[in-house]
């Protein structure tokens, strides 16, 4: 399976993935689940499913997900969740027949996809006029939190990010196929031990994948940052702000 080579970063940090990265609040996956008819019995695509944040959530609702995933150590998280199918795959080539779904999703992960063939795909598989929904969990740079992206920011090099709106481009790369209905903002905060903020740089792809003795000095810097700025000095749990932005498009 081709990805980006920062991505390779996820088979080593899938552990820090799972205990740093925040769930998506409730009022986010209301208006997902109202939006995509994620009902009791539902059946959902997730394509990017990562870990399972958004998996579990969505089946803890009574919904059958087909979580995808090509990283191996992500889908292992995955597997074995109840009322969740998981697949590894590609979302530019979905082991799935043209109309299976009538709706699908992908959190935190749509940036990572080579997006004009993933919007093909997601279109062949999904039924007329059925629903899709991107959402991102993004930090809020304001105080301290901005430091920790400056230190995160400095290694980020080629690699695909949320922030960096590359991921847009694709509907205009692959006009016709989906047409936007909603965009919504989320704000909430993640409760994280010390440890914790350091685990979810850690989950970050390409900090990851940076060489051992280089990604320890990056570790260092977080924990340095947190044992000196005011706002988390000697906290041992630390309020970490985050966004969430909700994208509805349906198939066209």
């Amino acid at each position: 399976m081709s990805v980006h080579g920062a991505a390779r970063g996820f088979e080593t940090a899938a552990d820090a993935y799972e205990r740093g990265r925040p769930e998506y609040p409730p009022a986010a996956l209301d208006r997902l689940c109202a939006a995509l008819g994620l009902v009791p019995g539902a059946r959902l695509l997730e394509v990017g499913a990562g870990t399972g944040k958004l998996t579990r959530l969505v089946a803890s609702r009574g919904a059958e997900v087909v979580a995808v995933e090509p990283s191996a150590a992500m889908l292992f998280k995955v597997a074995g969740s109840r009322g969740a199918n998981a697949v590894r795959a590609l979302a530019e080539a979905l082991p799935f027949r043209a109309g299976a779904f009538a709706r699908a999703a992908a959190a935190s992960s749509f940036h990572w996809f080579d997006g004009p063939s993933a919007l093909a795909e997601l279109h062949r598989v999904l039924r007329p006029g059925s629903p899709l929904g991107l959402l991102w969990n993004r930090r809020d740079e304001a105080g301290w939190v901005g430091r920790l992206s400056a230190i995160v920011n400095r290694h980020e090099g080629s690699a695909p990010r949320y922030r960096k709106g590359d991921w847009r481009r694709a509907f205009e790369l692959a006009p016709g196929l989906f047409e936007p209905i909603e965009e919504a903002r989320f704000p909430h905060v993640h409760r994280l031990t010390p440890d914790g903020v350091v685990d979810r740089v850690a989950s970050i792809s390409f900090i990851a994948a940076l060489p051992a003795a280089e990604r320890a000095g990056v570790l260092d810097e977080v924990r340095a940052l947190l044992s000196s700025h005011p706002d988390t000095a000697g906290r041992p749990e630390i309020g970490l702000s985050y966004v969430t932005d909700l994208y509805l498009y349906v198939r066209r």
